[in-house]
């Protein structure tokens, strides 16, 4: 909550987007990087800090259970595709999501999300182990703010965290 230190305490905000793309031209395909978005709400969070890669966006609509992914702008073909969002929690969204890309041409498809959640160990869904398909995602990079998700997907394919700690002393300018 922003406002709930009163008037006396200034909030900085501060964000994982640059672990990520340090991350990125670290690729071997870091020229053929494209980066999607999954609705507009991430894109208008995350795309003046991400535009000088290609973006897609993708637009979702919830019907009870169901989320109905689409492409709304730009072209995964051939490209390395990953997903940016704020948070994940079942990972419904983004399965949906990395099935319009792969139905639109990406060859491969990954995703970032700062706050991986994942309740009920929801994770296992994008472990290798439980994606029997070869167009699972390639990567699934997560922030280490949520230390239990941390130490549950620790080592384990295709997740990689990226630690925040360099940041948040940065910020505290320790």
């Amino acid at each position: 909550e922003r406002f709930y230190f009163g008037d006396h305490v200034l909030p900085l905000f501060e964000t994982g987007i640059p672990l990520l793309k340090q991350r990125l031209h670290q690729l071997s395909d870091a020229d053929k990087i494209v980066v999607a978005f999954p609705d507009d709400g991430a894109w208008k969070r995350f795309h003046k800090l991400l535009d000088h890669f290609p973006t897609v966006i993708c637009t979702k609509v919830r019907e009870g259970d169901k989320r109905i992914v689409q492409l709304k702008e730009g072209n995964p073909t051939g490209c390395h595709v990953v997903i940016v969002d704020d948070l994940v929690q079942s990972g419904g969204t983004l399965i949906e999501c990395q099935k319009v890309l792969f139905d639109n041409g990406a060859a491969k498809v990954s995703a970032y999300v700062t706050h991986g959640v994942f309740p009920k160990r929801s994770w296992e869904r994008f472990t290798q182990k439980n994606n029997r398909s070869e167009k699972g995602f390639a990567y699934f990079w997560i922030t280490d703010s949520c230390p239990q998700t941390v130490k549950a997907v620790e080592n384990t394919a295709p997740f990689e965290v990226l630690s925040l700690a360099g940041s948040i002393a940065d910020a505290l300018q320790i």
